[in-house]
């Protein structure tokens, strides 16, 4: 038997497979489908390194299983090529985004390519390509037209460094998180989308979807439903009013002074009458060098300056109570304004006591002087009017019918969710396709003239004023008006890499269609994805985007579902050998190129999915790795001990139909590691039985082909076992052959374990019984007592009592 060389095994199978075209896409619609999407990759500078491969194999394996299973699948891949950090690259190191991304994408499919996974590459698509683009481009139209896209002056996080804004998700502790400048608050025109007409939808329809728990419970906290009350606060001695949201009107005797944010429209309304107006400006230049992070971030020490000159009145009780300035109130959410209640409220109180404001209770059961007393979901009311002595519940109706009776305030539904910041003035994006004419203003471009191409440029680097590199080719910005034929200009911003990402899993079913973008036959058949994975760092945000856009075409007709994934799993990372993220910095990162060289691409996947818990993270380590290799060398021994037959071996058919039940069921589940240590005990007891023959082996290499599918493809090559091993259907387990003939029962005497005895499976009970008196670990303990009880488990344990 020849050495087992995997670099020229796995290299010989991958050209084989590509040659064939076997993972390509059937066009066969009558048969069952599955759609397996990988999360769209990055395709960084850095390359890959040995934590991305996971999910790749994991859905590769049960991509591959349903292939033997009779499915058409569809398991593609492509790139996600737009953004900052191509950008930055580019202006970093002198070199067209283009072009970084064109040798970025050509590494990693490299990469990727030499693990063996099985995508079908005729699917590819990448985002900055114009045929892909056009499309997207095309959404946002759509979206304008409905009224979903609009323009308006907002403060954005803007990133001093990269001189560009960022959406919340794109800050981390205060700093861009592409290259860690500084991010400060600054009002810029930006195009939003309305993604806040879908928040019930996105809510409800988590009902009808399988994701993990987790991922569910991160969509509902981030869209922040609540219902409660919009309350008016006269503003004393004006003919204006401070609106305020709250969960908790039956709180208002408790509200002492309200907060409003610093860029709240009541300064500049009132300015010549406020007392102290330097003294609230130099607050409001340090409130703008802030991101929402660091504005709202609990552990933070309070901050703020009282109006001096204004006072609002407590509709309730009529009191006037102070109005505050404070960065911990967002204009952007809610009104801008919150009623302050530091006796049930720990960042009011702590507010509260630095400021030495009045601090009341209002619901009983603390003792708000030494804090915030805040389990009141039930509780009396107390110091309240006449909400004494009501439950929370009764109250909070109470006072919402007496405002809304009185026309001090309405019941209202909130959400924490903002509409999304669709604006970048950056050059590497999708071009918008909008065109501003003074006589018309924004026109869409007429949908024959997409896609707008990116122009060409020699500089990209981002402007001093904040304007996108764009803004300065005047060639490219001054065109026509599509409605009257006047002069008018482009859009200069382009879209964040979002954009494309939204909605990539509807082009890889269609991706050359030039027409549309994917054919109703081909969206009616592969809707929903069958199974999406991907890291839970984007279990968030781009989950909520591409499930917008996916419903947003629901309702244009153009997809024939309401959700775009029925499956939504993660994976833990790999860490380094230390136990931190891999990175650069640390310097822990592994190249799984050097593993795939040393080691063979089927150890690095074996070794992916047996390190441990899917869903965990777990730390790599290179003797785990060298286990695995020593694994597969014996797997590939065993064809010294293959022998002709066409039936299981009669000693290890129980323990084959075993496997291929236990295999079959944790592949499904994710339990790719002890599917595999399964496998490796199955080739124990091969080893140990000293001969297997050739339908054991067949049924062991389609089972370990879905994570070693080099060396068991050419296995079976080697031992002739009919056909190739892709095209072989996958084993099935016999639910009669997985019973034991024995099985091993527990003895309890007076409730303690005192011995096991092996027993059939069809023994009478006064068999067993008869055994069991017998049994010399338990006879000690019955000798010379009554047995006053006697109960038996068939197949578990057999449990006696006595005096």
């Amino acid at each position: 038997m020849a050495e087992y060389n995997p670099n020229v095994i796995e290299k010989k199978w991958q050209d084989i497979w590509e040659e064939k075209e076997v993972f390509k896409t059937s066009s066969d619609k009558s048969k069952p489908k599955f759609y397996a999407l990988i999360e769209f990759p990055y395709p960084s500078g850095k390359g890959l390194h040995v934590g991305h491969p996971r999910p790749y194999t994991a859905l590769d394996i049960v991509a591959r299983k349903r292939r033997f299973e009779g499915y058409n699948v569809l398991y593609p891949m492509g790139w996600d090529a737009f953004g900052l950090p191509t950008e930055n690259f580019a202006i970093k190191n002198k070199i067209h985004p283009k072009i970084v991304t064109e040798k970025n994408v050509e590494m990693f499919k490299n990469q990727l390519k030499s693990i063996g996974f099985s995508f079908d590459w005729s699917k590819e698509i990448n985002t900055t390509d114009p045929k892909y683009y056009k499309w997207t481009q095309w959404i946002f139209l759509k979206m304008f037209e409905k009224g979903l896209a609009y323009k308006q002056e907002m403060p954005i996080n803007w990133c001093t460094s990269c001189k560009v804004g960022l959406a919340n998700e794109e800050v981390v502790n205060g700093t861009c998180e592409r290259c860690g400048g500084e991010v400060v608050r600054k009002v810029k025109n930006q195009w939003m989308l309305k993604i806040t007409e879908y928040a019930d939808r996105l809510i409800n329809d988590l009902d009808t979807v399988d994701y993990i728990e987790r991922v569910k419970t991160q969509q509902i906290n981030w869209i922040g439903k609540s219902e409660g009350m919009e309350v008016d606060f006269q503003i004393s001695g004006k003919n204006d009013k401070l609106r305020v949201f709250t969960t908790r009107p039956d709180t208002l005797y408790g509200s002492t002074y309200m907060v409003i944010a610093p860029e709240h429209p009541l300064i500049e309304k009132y300015k010549d009458e406020i007392e102290n107006l330097d003294e609230l400006r130099a607050y409001q230049e340090m409130s703008s060098k802030k991101s929402d992070f660091e504005r709202t971030e609990l552990v933070k020490e309070k901050t703020g300056v009282e109006i001096k000159g204004l006072k609002a009145i407590n509709p309730a009780n009529g009191k006037e109570i102070p109005i505050w300035i404070s960065d911990y109130v967002l204009i952007s959410y809610g009104t801008g304004a919150i009623m302050a209640v530091p006796g049930h409220d720990s960042r009011d109180w702590e507010f509260a006591k630095k400021f030495g404001l009045p601090i009341v209770e209002v619901v009983a059961g603390g003792n708000v002087e030494e804090s915030a007393y805040t389990d009141t979901e039930s509780g009396i009311l107390v110091n309240s009017g006449f909400l004494n002595g009501l439950e929370v519940k009764e109250a909070k109706k109470k006072i919402s019918d007496w405002l809304v009776e009185k026309g001090l305030g309405e019941r209202k539904i909130n959400y924490k969710l903002r509409d999304w910041v669709f604006s970048r003035q950056r050059y590497w994006g999708e071009p918008i396709p909008l065109v501003y004419c003074e006589k018309c203003g924004w026109v869409p471009v007429p949908e024959e003239e997409l896609p707008v191409l990116l122009p060409e440029v020699e500089s990209y680097e981002p402007t001093d004023n904040g304007e996108s590199p764009l803004a300065k080719m005047k060639d490219w910005v001054e065109t026509t008006c599509p409605k009257c034929g006047g002069k008018a200009k482009r859009e200069t911003d382009t879209m964040p890499q979002w954009a494309g990402s939204s909605w990539y899993f509807l082009r890889y079913i269609d991706p050359h269609n030039e027409n549309e973008l994917a054919s109703k036959e081909e969206l009616d058949y592969w809707l929903p994805v069958d199974w999406y994975n991907g890291g839970m760092e984007h279990t968030t945000l781009h989950l909520l985007y591409s499930r917008f856009w996916h419903k947003f075409l629901y309702d244009l007709g153009v997809v024939p579902c309401p959700e775009p994934y029925k499956k939504r799993t993660s994976h833990g990372m790999i860490l380094g050998e230390n136990n931190e993220k891999m990175s650069k910095s640390r310097g822990n990162v592994i190249n799984p190129d050097e593993i795939v060289n040393k080691y063979g691409a089927d150890t690095l996947r074996t070794y992916e999915m047996f390190i441990g818990d899917f869903e965990k993270s777990v730390p790599w380590s290179e003797n785990g790795v060298k286990g695995c290799r020593r694994f597969l060398e014996r797997v590939w021994r065993l064809q010294d001990i293959v022998v002709e037959g066409d039936v299981y071996s009669k000693e290890l058919e129980t323990s084959i139909h075993k496997t291929i039940k236990k295999v079959t069921e944790d592949y499904e589940n994710l339990k790719f590691n002890t599917a595999i240590a399964a496998l490796m005990s199955l080739l124990n007891e091969f080893n140990s039985v000293g001969k297997i023959t050739h339908e054991d082996m067949r049924t062991y290499l389609i089972l370990l082909n879905p994570v070693a599918p080099h060396i068991t493809e050419e296995i079976w090559d080697r031992l002739n076992l009919g056909g190739m091993l892709h095209e072989a259907t996958w084993p099935k387990w016999d639910k009669d052959k997985i019973v034991d003939d024995v099985v091993e029962i527990a003895i309890q005497i007076n409730g303690k374990v005192r011995g096991k005895e092996t027993i059939s499976i069809d023994e009478t009970k006064e068999s067993i019984r008869e055994k069991v008196l017998k049994n010399e670990g338990t006879r000690k303990y019955v000798e010379g007592k009554n047995i006053v009880k006697e109960i038996y488990v068939p197949g578990k344990i057999y449990n006696i009592v006595v005096k």
